[in-house]
């Protein structure tokens, strides 16, 4: 937010007149030098502090800057202007609103107030006007929002100021855009950045205003009009020499790189530029780029690398999610991603277009950890918020999460048809990250449906791209994908195993006790000590299955001492930390048809329903596997009716405490 301003009539010093002349060329950091040298002489006044503030900005003298802007407004108040004073003010109370203290911003705001009441209506009225709109905003007044980001707009067209019109036309825009209106919100926010690149507006509006643009533009993943306006803002920055916002754009810029496919220049964009903007102090945009450094980071199979720049642009104030959760996703920890993600959509209840950029990822997860009803929900309104603005990659995004929705629900016809829709859209986009995805799931409908043959098209070109782009997980999964196809494809070997399911009960309850990072942590422990556990025992996972785990075991009695030695864990653990997860467990020894790492048959589905059936620490078996391993201390035998089976199955407790 800027202001032009008045320079003083009096003839300046030599220091002071070429400070000035400076700042005109934006020369900053001779501008910057000089108009401090003036001011060492004799104290600057409002106008040339303002000058100052504006050279420290661009010469990246953040540390300084906040200090001139309060001698600046001190400067103005005891030379009778208090127009100029409650403008600055404002400013000092929008930037330390930014950095999180809000008491003293209040006070800068309150400040603006009382020197603005004896007034009559002026440019600042509007200025205060925008300031109660990003208020109104963070306090979930988005009515409120909308009225005060118009009456700044009214101000500025009644007081013939441009710059004041554009900010408050692009905070408007914002608002309608959050408020579902996306049309007629990047309609404002166009206006406004076409006076920006025209050079209408000073280098500090035209950049936070472009900005604004090329972020909304990226929010609703429409890359064609980011793209547009990345090079509109790079031509402006060039050509007024303004310095700090080519960081911004370069950050901007790589995102679009990301979706294209170049991972790696986009990386070496993201590191330099989140470095350049240290100098600036310039968090909000350094935030998006750590989060987009996460993301390439994730994307290549860097999960490590990945987490430390979401916990970075955490730092700065950016949502981690939902990479992070996918993260804890593609780590095995299904739960730990389920309860992240969750409550990620849950605290971004106000912003639709906030929620759109987070459901897709809901929908993943949920499908993996067997929630089917919350992946239907996310997926309808995603649905529902992307029909008010149809870009090609959300478009994508919508039947993409649809199709993994259907398969879930094992509608493999729907999902071919949604699946199919979804490579159209993204190749429009283009993105052939997301192509190659949408082809390994296209895979699994295909297959279901019997058609092997096109599924193994399918899955020889989502490896081909993955190992393309770089993505080393991706391309591990394919190939694993491959292999199990192939082992399909011969006749199933019999075997006999006992199986094991593990699941948490009342993990909600529990999460909500705790809290997040307490919850988290112990999901971590969680992850890390069953699978150890039935490493131990010799037994190996199959496969997590959301709150918990499937396994098998050659032998019962290795299922039975490892389902005990898992209770036994989590008991000392209770007793040591005060608190633990209640966790259920099934066993069931039988024969099983097994192709590659995964088992299917009557006896699996008999081993989920027993551990359907037990309670919170509780390990339940059938009678045949608690005799094949020679267990004769349990409790609570009786027979119990399980679904799909068609006598009654003998089952007993094991006493294991």
């Amino acid at each position: 937010m800027a202001n032009g301003i008045v320079p003083p009539q009096a003839e300046p010093r030599d220091a002071l007149r070429e400070g000035r002349a400076a700042l005109q060329r934006h020369a900053w950091t001779e501008a910057f030098d000089l108009l401090t040298r003036a001011d060492e002489e004799t104290p600057l006044s409002g106008n040339d502090l303002e000058a100052l503030a504006e050279a420290a900005f661009f010469a990246a003298r953040a540390d300084v800057l906040a200090d001139i802007r309060q001698r600046a407004f001190k400067a103005h108040r005891d030379a009778g202007d208090p127009l100029r004073a409650a403008y600055l003010a404002l400013v000092l109370g929008r930037e330390y609103g930014r950095e999180g203290k809000t008491s003293i911003a209040s006070a800068w705001i309150r400040r603006a107030e009382r020197l603005l009441e004896p007034e009559p209506e002026t440019y600042v009225h509007g200025y205060l006007a925008l300031v109660r709109s990003e208020a109104a905003r963070a306090a979930g007044d988005l009515d409120g929002a909308l009225a005060l980001a118009e009456r700044a707009v009214e101000i500025g067209e009644r007081t013939h100021d441009g710059e004041l019109r554009a900010w408050g036309l692009s905070g408007l825009g914002t608002l309608r855009i959050a408020a579902g209106d996306a049309s007629d919100g990047l309609a404002l926010m166009e206006e406004a950045s076409i006076a920006a690149v025209n050079g209408e507006l000073s280098p500090f509006a035209s950049g936070v205003i472009c900005c604004a643009m090329i972020s909304a533009c990226r929010d609703l993943t429409d890359y064609q009009r980011a793209t547009e306006w990345i090079e509109a803002t790079d031509r402006y920055c060039q050509q007024q020499a303004v310095s700090g916002f080519p960081g911004v754009c370069r950050i901007h810029r790589a995102e679009v790189m990301v979706a294209s496919g170049g991972w790696q220049l986009a990386e070496q964009e993201l590191e330099r530029a989140t470095g350049e903007l240290e100098r600036y102090g310039a968090d909000p945009p350094r935030s998006d780029g750590f989060y987009a450094l996460g993301e390439v980071r994730r994307l290549r199979g860097d999960l490590e690398g990945a987490e430390a720049a979401y916990r970075q642009a955490h730092a700065l104030g950016r949502t981690p999610y939902p990479g992070l959760a996918l993260v804890r996703l593609h780590e095995g920890r299904v739960t730990a991603a389920a309860t992240a993600i969750d409550a990620a959509v849950a605290d971004e209840a106000r912003d639709r277009w906030a929620r759109a950029r987070l459901l897709p990822a809901q929908v993943e997860i949920a499908v993996v950890a067997g929630d089917r009803e919350r992946a239907r929900t996310a997926v309808d309104e995603l649905a529902t918020i992307v029909a008010t603005y149809p870009s090609p990659a959300m478009e994508a995004a919508v039947s993409m999460a649809l199709g993994r929705v259907l398969l879930a629900e094992d509608d493999a016809a729907g999902a071919v048809r949604e699946l199919r829709a979804a490579i159209r859209s993204w190749r429009e986009v283009p993105n052939p990250y997301e192509v190659a995805r949408t082809r390994a799931l296209l895979a699994e409908a295909l297959s279901a449906l019997g058609d092997d043959e096109d599924a193994g098209l399918e899955r020889e070109a989502a490896r081909a791209e993955f190992e393309r782009l770089g993505a080393t997980l991706d391309a591990a999964a394919a190939e694993r994908s491959i292999r199990a196809a192939a082992e399909r494809a011969r006749p199933a070997s019999q075997v006999r195993m006992t199986f094991m399911f593990t699941d948490i009960v009342g993990s909600t309850r529990l999460a909500d006790a705790l809290g997040d990072q307490a919850w988290e942590q112990l999901l971590q422990w969680h992850d890390r000590t069953l699978p150890a556990l039935v490493a131990r025992s010799g037994g190996h996972v199959v496969k997590s299955t959301g709150d918990g785990f499937f396994a098998a075991f050659d032998a019962a009695r290795r299922a039975v001492e490892c389902a005990t030695a898992i209770q036994r864990a989590l008991a000392a653990h209770r007793r040591s930390t005060g608190f633990a997860l209640d966790v259920r467990i099934g066993l069931h020894a039988a024969e099983a048809n097994r192709r590659a790492d995964d088992y299917s048959g009557v006896g699996v589905h008999v081993a989920a329903r027993v551990a359907a059936l037990a309670n919170g620490g509780e390990i339940l078996a059938t009678e045949e596997t608690l005799a094949e391993a020679g267990v004769s201390d349990t409790r609570d035998r009786r027979e119990a009716s399980l679904k799909g089976v068609s006598a009654p199955v003998p089952i007993a407790a094991v006493a294991w405490a």
